[in-house]
C-alpha cells in the first residue's frame, strides 16, 4: 500500500493541477526520447556501440512488425508500434532506480497507454479505408454482433491496462518485500528478474497493440475482398 501511496501523492502543484512522482518520471522518459532523436537527427551519435544498439533494436522491431503485417503497411504502423514498445520498456526499467518508481506501475499510466492503443487501432483502420468501412465490420457477418464487438473492444483495453499495471505493480512490491526480508544480500538476481519482467511485459504490451492494429486492417481487408467477389 505504501508504493500506491507514493506513487499517487503529489510532488507539487501547477496552479489546481497535481503533479504525481508517475507523471514527472513519465515526462522523464519523453525527454530522454526528444535528446536521443534530436542527437540522432543532428547525427551527433554518428558510430560506437550505442548507435549500433539504436539500430539493432529498431530492426528488430521492424522485423517483428513484418511478420504480422503486409509489407505496404510495416512503414505506417511501425513508428507507433516501435514507440509504445520502446516507452513502455524504458518506463518498467525506470523502477530499477533508487527512489523512482516505474510509470507502468500507476494504474492511471497504464490506462492511458490502453486508451491510445484503443485510439490508434481505430486511426489506422479509417486512415486506410475510411470511416464508412471501418464501421462496417462492427457488424459484419450480422447486425446482431454489435455489442458483441463493442464489448471486445472495451474489454481488451481494460485488460491491456490491468495486465501491465498489475504485473508491474507486483514485480515491484516483491521486490521492496525481499529487500525488506533479505537486506541487500540478494540484489543482482533481483535486479536480473526485475529487467527480464520489464522487457517481457513491454513485449507483450507492443505485441498486443501490433495484433490489435493488424486485426483492425485485416478485418476491413476480409470485407473488402468478400464484396468484391459477390
Amino acid at each position: 500500500m505504501s508504493h500506491v501511496a507514493t506513487a499517487s501523492k503529489n510532488l507539487f502543484k501547477i496552479g489546481e493541477i497535481g503533479i504525481s512522482p508517475t507523471i514527472v518520471t513519465t515526462w522523464g522518459v519523453m525527454l530522454l526520447f526528444i535528446l536521443i532523436v534530436c542527437f540522432w537527427n543532428l547525427r551527433i551519435v554518428r558510430y560506437g556501440y550505442f548507435k549500433t544498439a539504436i539500430e539493432g533494436i529498431f530492426i528488430t522491431i521492424e522485423a517483428a512488425v513484418a511478420e504480422v503485417l503486409p509489407s505496404v503497411m510495416v512503414r505506417r504502423v511501425l513508428p507507433f508500434v516501435a514507440t509504445i514498445w520502446l516507452f513502455v520498456l524504458l518506463s518498467n526499467l525506470i523502477g530499477l532506480i533508487p527512489e523512482l518508481h516505474a510509470p507502468t506501475s500507476d494504474l492511471s499510466a497504464t490506462t492511458a497507454l490502453a486508451v491510445l492503443v484503443f485510439l490508434s487501432t481505430h486511426w489506422f483502420g479509417i486512415r486506410e479505408h475510411g470511416l464508412k468501412q471501418h464501421l462496417k465490420h462492427y457488424i459484419e457477418p450480422s447486425f446482431i454482433l454489435l455489442p458483441f464487438h463493442i464489448i471486445s473492444e472495451l474489454t481488451r483495453t481494460l485488460a491491456l491496462a490491468i495486465r501491465l499495471f498489475g504485473n508491474m505493480m507486483s514485480l515491484e512490491m516483491a521486490s521492496l518485500l525481499v529487500v525488506a526480508i533479505a537486506g541487500f544480500l540478494v540484489p543482482i538476481p533481483l535486479l536480473m528478474l526485475h529487467v527480464i519482467e520489464a522487457v517481457v511485459q513491454a513485449y507483450i504490451f507492443g505485441m498486443l497493440a501490433l495484433i490489435y492494429i493488424a486485426g483492425a486492417l485485416e478485418s476491413q481487408s476480409f470485407i473488402s475482398t468478400k464484396e468484391s467477389t459477390v
